[in-house]
């Protein structure tokens, strides 16, 4: 009897230490994918910082604040502190800066340290924001002046991405040795030989706030969460979230944050006690030996689930990483799309305000698109919800004709966006120049089945302004018949008749890939 308790209550045991070794390898990932993601998030917004403001000659506070004001990340950074700019300036150069920062209403700005003849520069805080009491504590400060920041700044201008620094404390923290570290990413002027680094653009990170921002994303239960710059070791503690019990059973995680490393540690709060159905089964299984067979069917339905359990966690993990890779794929296109259209529309620009308004109408058109993969939850979109979407402000002014013919096509998320944006190109250009600019001017979209998986949109415009022969070549003909070509992998004919615009686009119908290991567990939810 004795020996059948015992066996039973060491069973129960062992179940429970896998269970929670299974949940503690569970927490672990899911928080290392949070924490990755919110550095992923932060890197992006900084590349499209340095994209825009590569552009700009000056940085004007004004600028800046609209471009923060335009990422709509103000009601939280992420974990950050906020959105920054530096300028790199040679120590020459630091005392004209200084009366220029003054001069635009920093009455108090100085830059500190003092440069000095052991450091060829200086990278003083000319921006933070939001700007509130923390943030003002950092304006003026040359991070440049201080080695860990030195290095990371010196290693993304070199690899130009955004690097995280080595663990130091923030200006900030106002004499607190609360630790934190930054992402920085490199602004530049020119190309290829005649390059030069303009400064960067930065996110500050109180480690604390970032590792709970991310927790936010992420039940942990009552275990413990330490994250470590680099390996683990007290020196390098970033940040720290106590468990329910100290056990120092443990377990870490590598995590990738602006491509430097750190590790996470999540340590188990399952003290050294029995589990209640331990005790249960000790107390009971020494008085009635018939509870010893009803216990040993509990065990082996529990061992049932608890592994059945695992493989949903182990299959819910490699859906999350599924997810994550499709995430950043797409992220990476969008942003080589918003980059080609951030070139073309500076090189077609002959003022701030032009370049403003084109690439604003660009992404907005972006935007539209967007927001219909999202309601679609990123399956296929009919041609007549891109058009609609994308037509919709001219159909409002009821002075025109808009007519859309043909069948129900759906297209894959990355053919509607180039599509999406064909449209809002051949629209803007219909409202300046064509039949959308005077009443009574018509526009036609007609779509057909060509052949299986290819489908012809034909725009024509009637009741506008005659075409003039004699024209400039925009940057709308550029991208529909670069970018949009390109995205398509087919032909766009674009033709320029006197009575109207005219324009064939031939668009693949292609399906959206599913996951596989999420159609797998579908089919098991099924049966």
């Amino acid at each position: 009897m004795s020996a059948f308790t015992g066996l039973a209550v060491y069973a129960i045991e062992r179940g429970e230490a896998l269970r929670e070794r299974a949940q503690m390898g569970e927490t672990a990932r899911a928080v290392s994918s949070a924490l990755e993601r919110r550095g992923a998030s932060s890197s992006a917004y900084l590349r499209a910082g340095a994209a825009v403001l590569t552009t700009s000659q000056d940085i004007p506070s004004e600028v800046f604040s609209r471009f923060v004001e335009q990422l709509h990340i103000d009601r939280g950074y992420n974990g950050a502190g906020g959105i920054g700019w530096a300028p790199y300036l040679a120590n020459a150069a630091v005392p004209a800066f200084e009366r220029a920062m003054r001069d635009r209403g920093e009455t108090a700005f100085t830059v500190k340290p003092a440069p000095a003849a052991t450091r060829p520069a200086a990278v003083p805080v000319a921006i933070l924001l939001p700007r509130n009491e923390r943030n003002l504590l950092a304006i003026g400060y040359d991070m440049y002046s201080e080695p860990t920041r030195r290095e990371a700044m010196d290693e993304a201008a070199q690899r130009n991405r955004p690097t995280a620094s080595g663990k130091i404390v923030l200006v900030q923290e106002g004499g607190d040795d609360a630790p934190g570290f930054l992402i920085y990413m490199p602004v530049f002027d020119g190309i290829g030989a005649a390059r030069h680094l303009k400064g960067f653009v930065y996110s500050p990170f109180n480690a604390q706030d970032f590792l709970d921002s991310a927790l936010q994303l992420e039940a942990r239960g009552k275990m413990g969460i330490r994250l470590y710059d680099g390996g683990v070791a007290p020196a390098n503690l970033l940040a720290n979230v106590a468990p329910a019990i100290a056990t120092g059973d443990t377990l870490t995680e590598p995590v990738i944050v602006a491509n430097r490393p750190m590790t996470l540690v999540v340590e188990s709060a399952r003290g050294a006690m029995l589990s209640l159905l331990s005790m249960v089964t000790l107390l009971f299984g020494l008085l009635v030996a018939v509870l010893l067979l009803v216990v040993a069917r509990l065990l082996t339905r529990q061992a049932q689930e608890d592994k059945a359990a695992i493989e949903l966690m182990e299959q819910q993990n490699s859906i999350r990483d599924s997810l994550t890779r499709e995430l950043n794929h797409r992220v990476k296109n969008t942003l080589a799309n918003v980059l080609s259209i951030v070139s073309l529309t500076r090189r077609r620009s002959n003022s701030l305000d032009e370049f403003a308004e084109g690439l604003s109408g660009r992404i907005r058109a972006l935007s539209a698109t967007h927001d219909l993969l999202t309601r679609s939850e990123w399956g296929t979109t009919p041609i007549r919800d891109v058009l609609d979407a994308e037509m919709a402000p001219y159909e409002q002014e009821g002075e025109n004709v808009l007519e859309f013919i043909g069948p129900d096509v759906q297209l894959a998320p990355n053919d509607a966006l180039s599509f999406g944006l064909a449209i809002h190109e051949l629209a803007t250009n219909a409202a300046k120049y064509g039949a959308l600019s005077q009443p009574g001017g018509k526009v036609q979209a007609r779509w057909e089945l060509v052949k299986e998986g290819l489908v012809r949109v034909d725009w024509r415009e009637e009741g506008g302004p005659p075409v003039p022969e004699q024209r400039r070549r925009g940057f709308g003909t550029d991208l529909i018949e670069k970018i949009v070509a390109h995205e398509l992998r087919q032909p766009v004919r674009l033709d320029f008749a006197r009575e109207g615009v005219r324009c064939t686009l031939y668009v693949p119908i292609r399906e959206p890939r599913p996951f596989a290991i999420r159609a797998g567990v579908a089919a098991q939810q099924d049966a």
